[in-house]
């Protein structure tokens, strides 16, 4: 096996590896699209080597969608109120997922923390 081959082959190892590590539970605090605040609960399971689960619990409400990571990035699509809407998290070194959300037809952006534990 050439470097190169070598290279290729560590690196889809490690993107496998890093999709498998962000499986378990979060902690939630976020502001919804008001800006008015909310908190909850995540829980996200993994369903292949690059794709996964997960539900949320807040403010009363369940949501669930698909998501997935590639690196430091992690998304997830789901529905809210019968609306498409999707988050955009970043993955900081100890494993806190910060991000941004939004739904079809809204002028607006909410955050969103989840924190692992």
């Amino acid at each position: 096996m050439n470097s190169l081959s070598l290279g290729l082959a560590l690196g889809l190892m490690a993107s496998a590896l890093a999709a498998q590590d962000i499986g378990g539970h979060y902690t939630v605090k976020g502001t919804n699209l008001d800006g008015s605040p909310y908190n909850g609960e995540a829980q996200i399971t993994l369903t292949s080597q690059y794709t996964c689960n997960i539900v949320w619990k807040t403010g009363g409400s369940t949501s669930d969608g698909i998501c997935m990571r590639d690196g430091n990035a992690f998304s997830a699509g789901y529905t809210l109120g019968g609306k498409v809407g999707l988050v955009i998290y970043l993955v900081q070194k100890n494993g806190v997922l910060d991000g941004t959300w939004t739904v079809d037809g809204v002028n607006a952006v909410g955050t969103e923390v989840l924190t692992p534990g």
